[in-house]
């Protein structure tokens, strides 16, 4: 299952309140990969597609399409700030591997 850590729907719901459109919710989608697997992005977006999975964590909602909700099973959506960077990242069990020959990291 996908999830998502507290601090990380809080600030996304800053944000989302900064550029004047709270109550909207968070996008994440696939970017196609090379031998490393696929990126994701996050975008703000008004309202769901009727085909789309919906998240909801804390009063934000996290749309995705179904595949990229499929391929983030058991990931984690957190936010990070160790003084040095700061932002969201996608961590835990989701499955991307290299291919043969493919060099990752």
């Amino acid at each position: 299952m996908f999830t998502v850590s507290d601090i990380a729907a809080e600030k996304i719901k800053e944000v989302l309140t900064a550029e004047g459109k709270a109550g909207w919710g968070l996008r994440i989608f696939r970017i196609d990969g090379g031998c490393c697997g696929p990126s994701y992005g996050m975008d703000i977006d008004e309202r769901a597609s009727e085909t789309d999975e919906v998240i909801e964590k804390n009063g934000l909602r996290i749309f995705m399409d179904r595949e990229t909700f499929m391929n983030l099973n058991e990931m984690v959506l957190d936010f990070i700030d160790d003084g040095q960077r700061q932002g969201f990242v996608l961590s835990g069990g989701g499955a991307s591997s290299c291919g043969p020959g493919c060099s990752c990291g």
